[in-house]
């Protein structure tokens, strides 16, 4: 736990939260800021920086606790539709340095949405081919083919 992380303090109980659901290796509470109602956060309960400091292990509890948040929103608030998003890094909008992944509900005309990215010239395969097999040759177990 680190003592300057809100994220800890609330999963040790140093500071209120609303609980969705908690176990062994997550926790989810309510955000405190809502893009819409019934926006969740998922976390991990060991503090990890972002999805580069999840093990296997951790990342598997964080989408399945998410998976699970989701279908009682679902349920619950009979929205029309849920995103995930998690930023990773200052960059990509990472404000809070715990991993976490938002579970949004999304409702018609909610306000909400990421800015649409503009759509460049499309790679040829060739070059597809090339980044897939440099990102691949990074990985523990590599995919075939």
């Amino acid at each position: 736990m680190h003592e300057d992380c809100i994220f800890c303090r609330i999963v040790g109980g140093q500071a209120p939260a609303a609980v969705v659901y908690q176990d062994e290796l997550t926790f989810a509470f309510l955000d405190h800021n809502p893009v819409t109602r019934g926006h969740a956060l998922v976390i991990p309960r060991a503090h990890l920086e972002d999805i580069y400091a999840l093990d296997d292990g951790n990342a598997a509890a964080l989408m399945v606790t998410g998976a699970k948040v989701a279908r009682a929103a679902k349920a619950a608030l009979d929205c029309d539709g849920l995103n995930f998003w998690m930023a990773n890094e200052r960059l990509a909008g990472q404000v809070v340095f715990h991993a976490h992944l938002h579970v949004i509900p999304r409702y018609p005309d909610d306000g909400f949405g990421l800015r649409r990215w503009a759509f460049g010239e499309r790679p040829g395969h060739a070059e597809l081919a090339e980044l897939a097999q440099t990102i691949a040759a990074r990985l523990e177990a590599p995919v075939n083919g």
